[in-house]
This record gives structure tokens, C-alpha cells and sequence, in this order.
């Protein structure tokens, strides 16, 4: 199994590759782990994951940049249906919008909108409530059951640290959630696309039975 990890300038590849390659290996899961910005061999993957650490423009700007890289990932995540897993922004460019800082055409694979964190607790007293941007630990609320999401234990908590999130139009595409302050979108998903807004390369144990699920999953 030939996973590529894409390299745009955004992201820390190197976690998020030795996280891949530890869950591969612990798993007994025949896989090479590269981390590339190679177009032609994401478009000849097996799997791809897609970080992302930003502004979504930003980031979106940095994959438009790598000669072919847009339609590499439409052609093996799309055409070839290649399992897919988003990271964080990586995650928030999978939908049709964002809107951090001016509106920006994402990759529209999943229909939402990529908007501002606004916890309702954030109208209280000054040092109140939630802060921005989100970060820390959270526990997972598992709303679709998903694959890639199974057995991750009673108490699931992941990593998280952003400002955006997605709101999706077809709430059966969202995976997971978590509550800070406001309902937050954790995952999303459908048929071979999978994405967080946490980091699974930064969730522990919880991240590297993420990451195994992902690897097994034949969707």
C-alpha cells in the first residue's frame, strides 16, 4: 500500500508521517509512508492525506502553486476513489467554501461552508467561556458511526487547534462533533472521503487507532 502524505508548505509532514508509519507498523500493515509534492505520485497512490496548518486561502493558494497538484488529488480522490484523509485545514478545503478572512473556492467534494468559531459563551464576562482559537483537548460526540471513528474507546478526546470550522449542509456527512461553547464539527465524510479538524498525529493513542482504522478501511 503506497500512502502519500502532500507536501504544499503547510503542515508538520514529519509528524504527521511518523504517525502513519507507526500505526502501519503496529498493525502489521504492509504500507509505505511518503511524504510528497510530487503530483503524478499522489495521483498514483493508494491513499492520501491532505494537512493542513492556516488560513484556508493560504492553504489553498499553496496547493494551487504545485505544478498539477489540483487535479492529482481530483483525479486519485475522485476519478479513482482512493481513500482520503484530510488534516485540519486540509479537512476544511474538502467542502465547497471557506470563508476565513475573504471567500475562497475550496475542492466543493462535500457541500458546507468553512466559518468562524463563535461559541455563544464568548457574549459573558471578559475571561469567560470558551477561547479563540480552540485549543486543546475535546471529547469526541460520534454523530454518523463511521469506520475510521470505530473503537476508540467510551471516552474519546482529540486534539484540536483552530479557528474554523466547517458547517456542512447535509448533517449526515458530519462524523463527529464536540462542544465548545457551540456545536463544533470534529469529522466529516462520505464515500472514500474522510477528514478531521482535530490532529490525529497529536492525539495520542486515540490518533494512532484513528490512523489504523483509516489503513483497514475498504470503503
Amino acid at each position: 500500500m503506497q500512502i502519500v502524505i502532500v507536501d504544499y508548505g503547510s503542515g508538520n509532514l514529519r509528524s504527521a508521517a511518523k504517525a502513519f508509519e507507526r500505526a502501519a507498523a503496529d498493525s502489521d500493515i504492509a504500507a509505505t509512508v511518503s511524504v510528497t509534492a510530487d503530483a503524478d505520485a499522489v495521483a498514483r497512490a493508494d491513499r492520501v492525506v491532505l494537512p493542513g496548518v492556516g488560513a484556508f486561502a493560504d492553504c489553498k493558494a499553496g496547493l494551487e502553486n504545485v505544478p498539477g497538484m489540483v487535479d492529482a488529488l481530483q483525479h486519485a480522490v475522485i476519478s479513482n476513489a482512493r481513500p482520503f484523509f484530510g488534516i485540519c485545514v486540509g479537512m476544511q478545503l474538502m467542502v465547497t467554501t471557506g470563508l476565513e478572512h475573504s471567500k475562497t473556492a475550496g475542492f466543493d467534494w462535500i457541500s458546507g461552508v468553512v466559518e468562524a468559531l463563535a461559541p455563544s459563551a464568548q457574549a459573558g464576562p471578559a475571561g469567560t467561556g470558551p477561547r479563540i482559537p480552540h485549543m486543546g483537548w475535546n471529547r469526541l460526540d460520534i454523530t454518523t458511526p463511521h469506520p475510521v471513528l470505530s473503537n476508540l474507546g467510551d471516552d474519546p478526546f482529540a486534539y484540536f487547534v483552530h479557528s474554523y470550522h466547517v458547517a456542512c449542509e447535509d448533517l449526515a456527512t458530519v462524523c463527529a462533533t464536540v462542544d465548545y461553547g457551540q456545536t463544533v464539527t470534529a469529522a466529516i465524510g462520505r464515500d472514500t472521503l474522510f477528514g478531521t479538524q482535530f490532529h490525529p498525529e497529536k492525539s495520542q493513542g486515540l490518533g494512532l487507532r484513528l490512523i489504523t482504522n483509516f489503513l483497514k478501511w475498504t470503503p
